[in-house]
Parts: structure tokens; sequence; C-alpha cells
């Protein structure tokens, strides 16, 4: 039972921290964010299984870890407050062409993540060029340009 509260607990702790981190998508990782998931998953098997490094009690983590992500994801799908808190809403953070500074600073985004965006989804080289830019809940930038 021991091994069931605990993965609960870090199950909570670390979506609570991951979700307060901010959106990134396994594409935009740099070689340091690798790493330190490392580290964290380090840690996350230590905490979870203590001194008891059975078969059994490796087996019983897992499955606690997948019920709790099978639950929440179901909660999500049945509630659109439940949805919200877990997934986040997508953020606009260019309107008009006119960077929302405020939104970018707190999705952590700057105009260079903005303009790479822009140019590899759809070839525009200005800001200007930018109707809406969006950081969506999977932590990718949208872009909608200006009408041509």
């Amino acid at each position: 039972m021991d091994s069931i509260l605990r993965a609960a607990a870090i199950y909570l702790i670390l979506l609570v921290l991951f979700r307060a981190a901010g959106r990134r998508t396994l594409s935009e990782m740099t070689a340091f964010d690798f790493v330190l998931l490392l580290v964290i998953g380090e840690a996350t098997q230590q905490a979870l299984l203590g001194e008891d490094f059975s078969l059994t009690n490796a087996i019983l983590v897992i499955a606690t870890l997948i019920l709790l992500d099978v639950l929440l994801s179901w909660a999500a799908q049945r509630s659109r407050r439940i949805a919200k808190l877990i997934q986040g809403v997508p953020m606009v953070i260019v309107a008009d062409g006119k960077p929302l500074r405020d939104r970018m600073r707190k999705a952590r985004v700057d105009e260079a993540d903005v303009m790479t965006a822009a140019r590899q989804s759809q070839g525009l080289e200005r800001m200007e060029q930018i109707k809406y830019a969006i950081v969506e809940t999977s932590g990718g930038i949208s872009i909608i340009p200006r009408d041509r």
C-alpha cells in the first residue's frame, strides 16, 4: 500500500511541476532538457521504490502511475474544467502582427520562436505577415497568416 501512495503522490507532484514549468514539445527539447528529464526520472524512481527494489513493487508502482494517467485522461474528457487544469488552453501571443509581450513572457516564448514557427509552417518572413500566433496546449506554435 505504501508503494501505491508514493506513486500517487509523485504522479500528482510531477503533474503540477510540469504544468507549472510550461509547455514544450519533445522536438523543442535542448540537450540540457533531456539530461534534466533523465535526472528527474532517476530521482522519481528512487522516491517511488524507496528501499524495496523487488519486481512486484516495481510492477505495482508502474501500474499505479498508468492507472492515474488513464483516470485523469478520462476525467479530462468528461470535464472541461479538469481538462483546462491538466492540459491548459491555447494562448494567442501575436495578434494582427503585434506581439503580445505579457502573454509571450507567460508562455516563455520570444519573437525568434514565433518567427521560426512562421517560417517553417507558412514561409513568412516578417511579424506583420502574421494575423495570429497561438501557443497550443501541446507546446507548438500555430501561425495564421494575414490574407495575402
